[in-house]
């Protein structure tokens, strides 16, 4: 049975972001797996478009690539993680984090199954007019039916974000900064010493 190109394509597609998926987390360098993650947007992008969903693959390239992946590139590097001091005791907390994955993953498979199979709700059809256009049927669903989900998913970036800047602000030993109220209440007495030359005082003792 041959496939179609656009099964081949798929499965091409799907390889390639599961390959990148992995080593986003496996790869040491943090930059080369946001590099990967980058290639991670892209592969979903294309499958969107093979799956007729232009708006969605157009904002995943637009929004996380040209905006998230920059901004968290951007981040790793002003942060100067030191990666050594990461990653002691990486294997002392394997087994909890494959525990934790391992309860996500059961999590979101639930989920998913849960959607598929099962469901006696009907399927509500939309308007010609609205169905015809994938991006407006998605604004009505977004702002209507899943607007609660669309404010949390916002006030969790929020959180991200000022988590972020929280942490650029920290203090650094390797850097000198200006302390503004310990200069204003500087005092001659502390800055200026009267400081007597050996040579003077032996000078003088010879013309004595």
């Amino acid at each position: 049975m041959m496939l179609e190109p656009k099964s081949i394509l798929f499965y091409i597609f799907a390889a390639i972001l599961i390959m990148a998926a992995l080593r986003v987390i496996t790869a040491r360098n943090p930059v080369h797996a946001a590099l990967f993650l980058v290639l991670s947007f892209f592969t979903a992008a294309a499958i969107w478009m093979l799956l007729h969903a232009e708006f969605l693959a157009i904002l995943l390239v637009l929004v996380y690539v040209g905006a998230v992946m920059v901004l968290f590139l951007f981040v790793v590097m002003m942060l100067d993680l030191d990666l050594d001091h990461l990653r002691k005791g990486f294997k002392q907390y394997m087994p909890v984090a494959s525990l934790v994955g391992a309860v996500i993953v059961a999590e979101m498979a639930i989920v998913l199954i849960r959607g598929f199979i099962g469901t006696t709700q009907p399927i509500r059809n939309m308007d010609p007019e609205v169905a015809a256009n994938n991006t407006k049927a998605l604004g009505i669903l977004l702002y209507t039916e899943y607007l609660f989900s669309f404010e949390v998913a916002g006030i969790i970036l929020l959180v991200a974000i000022i988590s972020s800047v929280a942490l650029t602000l920290r203090r650094r030993k390797d850097t000198k900064t200006q302390d503004i109220p310990d200069q204003i209440r500087t005092r001659k007495e502390d800055r200026v010493r009267m400081v007597t030359s050996m040579n003077a005082d032996s000078s003088a003792n010879k013309e004595s």
